[in-house]
């Protein structure tokens, strides 16, 4: 492994490889603690519309296919297109700013979701979302990278990483319960408020190290490298493209089930949660419907797991690869391939306490792979390219994750329902238009067969993790050449 000479002050402590001054310990525990806080925001607010959306197809009338493309595609396309412009912006222009507006920008969009009337006033809001959620993670990269020595940069971009899940968790239990108690809208109002006031400490307290860099390191950083430049020296990186896409393929199966795992428990599992939402409200002391219990359940549980395998999967990375950088790749490789086993079994089995128990595994080892692959894409390049590359990166997986998958999802469920429906003289569409004079025979045939559409998308889908394994794999061949930084 090579290292890019800095010939800055903070060459001398031997830690950092950028050129940059160590922060103080304390000012550091408080910049990851709100770039966290950040990062749980961006997700509470890019997830919440997955609890709502039972809720929000039933108020609207919208097939699984357009949940998918609302919830994935429309905030896919812009989220990652518009990354790689910012990342370059962040290049050279202070970090700190383009993230604070992001914030602003992404959070008023989010509240302007509760006053959608239709799906395309709804696919409109949620792509302003995206434009806003571009201008986050790549800076963010960039920044913990400055910030932290580089042995402790995938612990610390797995702690960054930690604000999907506990961003999720937050945004599942706040979503259910306030759409359980004043409706759908709500929530989505509710999500929008906290981003203003992050958006004004990452303005006001986040530094911007760049501009303690030596004379000598600014001239460097002043030349920075085009973005075509930036696509060569990655093209010669084997490593890259393999994470990239094994971390696709994790997204696209995460993102494609998330927007339909409520959906599933609501469809296949009705009466057993009706009677445990009535369970534990009556424990907790408030009245508790479906929803706001499987808010709570999937928030609560695979939330924390997966915050858990997220810090995890950053320890195991930096502890091992400190002695072999390959290990940076094995439990991100293992774990992708327990996931497909565990998660099946918890979407055929018969109870919906066991399936929620069975998800904790899964939301755990789902998230190892985060601190892994974003701590080994900010150090193959050199730092000038980190945020860029960043942007690549998210590119990839985005677009291919959170874009596809649950388009995807929601086709292969409205298919399989067709194809059943079919056999029995209905389609989804007929279903979806069913009144509540309907035949009891026909509300029961619609309830079940769409209940196994849902379930087979879900298994199908999850099987791509098998992909993901060998890529992840054959990473590990590259990746000591290919680290520079």
């Amino acid at each position: 492994m090579s290292s890019v000479a800095t010939g800055g002050p903070g060459a001398a402590a031997g830690a950092y490889d950028t050129g940059i001054l160590p922060q103080p310990p304390g000012y550091r525990r408080y910049a990851m603690g709100l770039l966290l806080a950040i990062y749980m925001v961006n997700f509470l607010d890019r997830q919440v519309v997955n609890i709502l959306a039972e809720p929000i197809k039933n108020d609207l009338n919208l097939s699984d296919t357009q949940i998918g493309l609302m919830g994935g595609l429309a905030f896919a396309i812009f989220y990652t297109v518009l990354g790689v412009p910012i990342a370059r912006l962040a290049e050279r222009k202070n970090r700190p700013i383009i993230i604070g507006t992001a914030v602003a920008v992404w959070s008023g969009m989010t509240a302007l979701c509760g006053i959608a009337q239709n799906f395309w006033q709804l696919v409109m809001f949620r792509i302003g979302v995206g434009v806003g959620e571009a201008g986050c993670t790549p800076p963010a990269h960039s920044l913990i990278s400055d910030y932290v020595p580089k042995e402790k940069r995938a612990s610390a971009l797995a702690f960054y990483s930690m604000g999907t899940p506990l961003g999720g968790l937050i945004g599942l239990i706040m979503g259910g319960l306030i759409a359980d108690a004043y409706g759908w809208r709500a929530a989505f109002f509710v999500a929008g408020v906290p981003g203003i006031l992050f958006a004004l400490l990452a303005i006001f307290t986040l530094k911007e190290p760049r501009k303690h860099l030596s004379a000598e390191f600014k001239r460097t950083q002043a030349a920075q490298p085009s973005f075509g430049e930036t696509m060569k020296v990655l093209s010669t990186k084997r490593t890259f493209w393999f994470i990239a896409f094994a971390a696709a393929i994790k997204a696209f199966i995460g993102y494609g089930h998330a927007p339909f795992t409520a959906s599933f428990f609501l469809r296949n599992h009705t009466e057993e949660v009706a009677n445990l939402a009535s369970f534990f409200g009556a424990q907790l002391g408030f009245n508790l419907q479906s929803l706001g219990f499987l808010s709570l359940a999937l928030g609560l549980m695979s939330g924390t797991a997966g915050a858990v395998g997220s810090l995890l999967g950053g320890w195991l990375a930096d502890k091992f690869g400190a002695k072999d950088l390959r290990a940076y790749m094995v439990a991100p490789a293992i774990a992708s391939l327990i996931t497909i086993p565990v998660y099946i079994t918890a979407v055929t089995v018969d109870s919906a306490a066991l399936a929620l128990c069975i998800l904790v595994i899964n939301g755990l080892l789902g998230t190892i792979w985060y601190g892994p692959v974003y701590g080994t894409a900010q150090s193959i390049v050199q730092p000038q390219m980190r945020a860029t590359t960043s942007a690549i990166l998210l590119f990839i997986i985005n677009l291919i994750g959170l874009g596809l998958g649950p388009v995807a999802v929601g086709a292969l469920s409205d298919a399989v329902a067709n194809f059943r429906l079919n056999e029995v003289g209905l389609s989804v569409d007929a279903c979806r238009a069913l009144t509540e004079g309907a035949a009891v025979a026909t509300r029961a045939a619609c309830a079940e067969h769409v209940g196994e559409g849902v379930r087979w998308a879900l298994i199908v889908s999850t099987l791509f993790g098998v992909i993901a394994f060998a890529f992840f794999w054959i990473a590990r061949k590259t990746i000591r050449e290919d680290t520079v930084s």
